[in-house]
């Protein structure tokens, strides 16, 4: 079970080199399970009962599942991230060097680990906007082949490279794109090649390099997964898998994955702008409920903001708490932050402890070293739109943010477990700090 669900965790994650992939696979799943797509723009006749899903810039997604008994519902809320540390191609992208070569100029997005990017197999997608009439029509691509690298120094040109290097994105970090038969243009007569149109009918690419190097399950047991973007794909993916099986007539099931996290959350797509309160207020007054009734749902409302977490690295295990650290293949993670960059507390973590125990699930807790800063997610960002008791957790993984990362192949289905387990839940409001879980 762990090996197939693993298996499956890293075909999705190979046909999503970008966001924008992700989103339009998650789409795909969503659909395949009878969701009916809503958009922004237009006017909403929705049902209890019904399944429907929403998505803002191709890059982010929220569906939801409407409960048949909607009297007095509250939302399940399932946060994730769809975007993971790159390198995004420039406008005007090709640089020749004397005649010989063609780099392409790219930018970091995101706090990626720089190293893992040298000297493997690399290629480019993204999306594209072509003009159709008076229309700008949004494509996906990915150049499914192995484009472009980023070739290292040789040691004896950087003698002290192993002694501790700084990285400069503008110099070290730009792809090779061409010898010395490319020309000016190239990449675009390319990507137009590959969407079957003109280079005069694109108006538009946000496009990103990805690693092609293949998903790999290994160990002496076969007990490590490894494959670039676990950092959020895992949990979007077994937090969408939980979505689909779990259901229960009294709440508004709802599944959340936004686009970048990685860069701060800030965008209109982002876990920091109003998408999320967007839907669940119009969601609320297309069943013809009221603002009091929506208040009142948001009290007994309850987010999981599910971000992987880090685990003990086997070279460095004094980077980690002493007794509050993770290891593979342990189980799901509660992370908690004093200062509040993680939205856990007391009552949010009794919740979750309870349904990780009626899914038999094992639960992890993660605090970073009292004197070390670590990093923040969603789900404190989110809070600020639209506020609801929350838990950070995640999964746990080695290498988080370089190119190729690491995890334990069992922790997926845990995810995937106490997901459903939370969406056959309803959450109610009880009293002063005070939720009743119901089935």
């Amino acid at each position: 079970m762990d090996k197939k669900i693993s298996q499956e965790l890293m075909a999705f994650i190979k046909q999503s080199p970008t966001a924008f992939h992700a989103v339009d696979n998650m789409k795909k799943m969503l659909k395949e399970d009878d969701y009916e797509e809503l958009l922004e723009g237009q006017a909403w006749e929705i049902k209890p009962g019904k399944k429907y899903f929403v998505s803002r810039n191709n890059s982010s997604i929220i569906a939801f599942n409407l409960g048949s008994k909607l009297d007095k519902y509250s939302f399940n809320v399932a946060a994730s991230h769809s975007d993971s540390p790159t390198f995004k191609i420039k406008e005007n992208a090709e640089i020749e060097i004397k005649g010989k070569y063609t780099q392409l100029n790219t930018e970091g997005y995101g706090g990626m680990l720089c190293a893992t990017w040298f000297d493997r197999p690399l290629s480019i997608a993204g999306r594209v906007l072509i003009q159709e009439g008076n229309s700008y029509i949004t494509k996906l691509v990915n150049i499914d082949r192995d484009l472009v690298m980023i070739p290292n120094v040789a040691i004896h040109m950087n003698r002290a490279v192993n002694d501790g290097f700084a990285y400069n994105k503008q110099i070290d970090m730009l792809p090779l794109f061409g010898g010395s038969d490319s020309k000016s243009g190239d990449l675009r007569h390319l990507i137009a090649e590959q969407l079957n149109v003109t280079d005069e009918n694109i108006y538009g690419m946000d496009l990103y390099l990805y690693n092609r190097m293949e998903p790999s399950i290994w160990g002496v047991n076969e007990e490590f997964i490894s494959c670039s973007q676990l950092d959020d794909l895992q949990c979007a993916y077994a937090s969408l898998q939980g979505f689909l099986k779990g259901s229960n007539d009294q709440s508004i099931n709802v599944f959340a994955c936004f686009d970048n996290e990685e860069v701060g959350s800030g965008t209109k797509q982002g876990a920091g702008s109003t998408f999320l309160y967007d839907i669940l207020k119009r969601v609320n007054q297309a069943l013809g409920k009221n603002d009091e009734e929506f208040y009142q749902a948001l009290a007994s409302s309850f987010m999981l903001s599910a971000d992987n977490a880090h685990a003990v690295h086997p070279n460095h295990p004094e980077k980690t708490d002493v007794n509050n650290c993770v290891y593979l293949n342990e189980g799901v993670v509660v992370k908690s932050h004093a200062g509040q960059k993680y939205t856990s507390d007391a009552l949010s973590i009794a919740v979750f402890k309870g349904l990780c125990k009626k899914a038999n699930v094992p639960v992890q807790f993660f605090a970073n070293r009292s004197d070390a800063l670590g990093g923040s997610t969603l789900g404190n960002i989110a809070m600020a739109q639209v506020s609801m008791n929350c838990v950070d957790i995640g999964l746990p993984q080695l290498a988080m943010h370089s190119s190729y990362e690491t995890a334990g192949i069992k922790d997926t289905y845990y995810m995937i477990k106490v997901m459903e387990e939370f969406f056959n839940s309803h959450i109610e409001e009880a009293g002063v700090d005070e939720l009743r879980v119901t089935k």
